[in-house]
């Protein structure tokens, strides 16, 4: 992973923005919509700043002026000067989706935007306001958080009650609370042959469980390019043979050979 993605509010925050055309109202279109105070005042106190200059050396002493003051820069259309990236977003509010390339390509990225919107209904971020106003009640109708996760973890997936690719209407974690029954799981654990160190060659099954998984066992010579694409809550321990489970929920043994 070249960059750790964030997100960060820019409500009432200043940030700077230098260099004018095309690019320049872009950049400046997406901080106002984000809330931000955009200055083009160079020297003004701000933690992140964007350059929008044409002229190279004109853009290089000014991303040099701004990184001695300890300002985050991004410098557009010139990736080794950034210290932060804009990506593509999918914006389902308050669902926030950002497809970045690390500054290798903005088509692509734009592609890919272009291609998620049309499988993400509008209906997303109103099921994400539902859940967030559901806390309680959800912590109320399982007080074990494994038990609330596990809930919660079949209610979105493919085909369950709220499903995020498929419309919702208001109602439906509501009704979905009212309906729920226990979320306790039978024991269950799932002996994956592991083929390479490649995450492209896992079968769609096989992603799928490590992104279900509550603990995921493996022997020594898996390789973590394959641990990353389990959950990042998800138990992890590495041990010489299959292992004896018997708690609830699903466990995963990885092994090559």
């Amino acid at each position: 992973m070249h960059s750790l993605p964030l997100f960060v509010k820019l409500q009432d925050r200043p940030v700077i923005l230098l260099g004018e055309g095309d690019a320049a109202d872009a950049k400046r279109r997406l901080l106002e919509r984000a809330g931000a105070q955009v200055t083009t005042d160079e020297n003004a106190q701000a933690a992140l700043a964007i350059v929008a200059i044409e002229d190279e050396a004109e853009a290089q002493a000014a991303v040099a002026r701004l990184k001695a003051r300890g300002v985050l820069v991004n410098a557009v259309d010139r990736p080794s000067l950034c210290d932060f990236t804009l990506p593509a977003i999918i914006d389902r509010d308050p669902v926030l989706i950002a497809i970045g390339t690390g500054g290798a390509s903005a088509g692509l990225a734009k592609a890919v935007r272009q291609r998620l919107e049309t499988l993400l209904p509008q209906s997303l971020g109103m099921l994400a306001a539902s859940l967030g106003k559901a806390r309680a009640a959800m912590r109320g109708r399982w007080s074990d958080a494994s038990d609330r996760r596990r809930a919660i973890d079949a209610a979105l997936a493919e085909g369950g009650a709220l499903d995020p690719l498929t419309e919702t209407e208001s109602q439906a974690v509501k009704r979905w609370l009212d309906e729920a029954g226990e979320a306790r799981k039978p024991s269950r654990i799932e002996h994956i042959h592991i083929a390479s160190d490649d995450p492209d060659d896992l079968t769609l099954r096989t992603a799928r469980l490590l992104g279900q998984a509550d603990t995921v066992f493996h022997s020594a010579d898996v390789s973590a390019s394959i641990l990353d694409r389990a959950r990042a809550d998800a138990t992890r321990i590495c041990c010489d043979a299959p292992p004896e489970w018997n708690s609830p929920g699903l466990a995963l043994w990885l092994f090559r050979g």
